[in-house]
């Protein structure tokens, strides 16, 4: 796939200031630099570029758009941020080269769908996707479709577990060795030399069922981005590791999850090329020892810049969440503030269209 930008002069000037972001800026002013959509349809020639979002609750979604302070609204209207967001009259934009697409389930089960529309602000909350799709649709030259697939309170090590992924052992600060089993096995773990007892949750049922309800969703490509005839999977967002946080077995096998998830994801969507980005927890800062602390370096190892692992340079990068983190912790969903959403959307697609740039 050729990447292609659009606007390029403007583009250049508001990807340089997002990208203080990625250099850990307390506060981000990318989206200052963001121009307005200009509020024209994508060229249906050009096969859809698919990005399609994965995690839990924080990608999921706790924005508040109203509410007074911490929502959006009082983050455009009474901070003058995220200009790019509102209209000379104050009524919201839309972006018509953007599809925003949401569905959810358990497991395996069905899909429920919750959004399926140009992008825009609308509903009671928002999520990553509203930075995310603008730094794409103002930079890609082709139809643009932002699809998230995920559900909160999940783990990598267990429900998001990918294909392949082996089982491990652990033992906790008691002594006590407990197994954990590798993908579609069941239970979550049990003690070492008893007999597991499987339940009907099985290791990677999340993985699964998020991964079906996206591929779902591009079988019937043109009922979720009308008119269009052909897409590529161009990228992947990933921002998770709450739940995996509070476990010390979990967080010690992050790393390895993290980079077999990257492999797996390319290869179940045929996308050998297809970027990552990934985005650590708010709360958590550099040099943490705690399970948040295991996630931060896992993920940080895995960015392209850090060499060690020389097969992502170039395609897979980190964005750092603390500086960008209104308050509260991922948890608590950062006490719903919109700017942390904002935020860490927009370094997450500024960090998505560097990687596209080569840089």
């Amino acid at each position: 796939m050729k990447f292609l930008t659009k606007n390029k002069a403007i583009y250049a000037s508001s990807l340089f200031m997002a990208m203080h972001c990625l250099a850990m800026t307390a506060v981000s002013h990318a989206d200052n630099a963001l121009p307005d959509p200009d509020g024209k349809p994508a060229d249906m020639s050009k096969p859809v570029q698919v990005y399609i979002l994965l995690g839990q609750s924080n990608m999921l979604g706790f924005g508040k758009i109203t509410g007074g302070e911490g929502s959006l609204e009082h983050a455009v209207k009474e901070k003058n941020l995220y200009p790019y967001l509102v209209d000379d009259s104050g009524a919201w934009t839309e972006r018509r080269d953007v599809r925003n697409v949401r569905v959810m389930g358990s497991g395996t089960g069905g899909m429920k769908l919750f959004n399926n529309e140009w992008m825009t602000i609308s509903g009671g909350k928002i999520g990553p996707e509203i930075g995310i799709g603008h730094h794409l649709g103002n930079a890609v030259d082709a139809p643009v479709m932002i699809l998230k697939s995920c559900i909160g309170n999940r783990a990598l090590g267990w429900d998001l577990l990918p294909p392949g992924s082996e089982g491990f052992e652990f033992t906790d600060e008691k002594g006590v060795t407990w197994v954990h089993p590798g993908y579609k096995g069941s239970p979550e773990r049990w003690e070492k030399g008893t007999e597991p007892k499987k339940i009907t949750w099985y290791a990677g049922m999340q993985y699964d069922g998020d991964i079906a309800r996206a591929k779902q969703v591009l079988a019937e490509l043109d009922k979720y981005y009308p008119d269009a005839k052909e897409y590529e999977v161009a990228g992947f967002f990933w921002w998770q590791g709450d739940r995996d946080s509070r476990s010390a077995a979990l967080s010690s096998r992050y790393e390895q999850n993290l980079v077999h998830l990257i492999k797996q994801l390319r290869k179940d969507f045929d996308a050998p090329d297809a970027k990552f980005v990934c985005a650590s927890l708010g709360q958590t800062e550099k040099g943490a020892t705690d399970g948040g602390g295991k996630i931060l370096e896992a993920m940080l190892a895995v960015d392209g810049e850090s060499g060690k692992y020389p097969e992502f340079k170039g395609n897979v990068a980190t964005v750092y969440t603390h500086p960008l983190s209104k308050g509260s912790d991922s948890g608590s969903h950062y006490g719903g503030n919109a700017e942390t959403y904002m935020n860490v959307g927009d370094a997450m697609g500024a960090a998505m269209v560097r990687l596209f740039d080569g840089k």
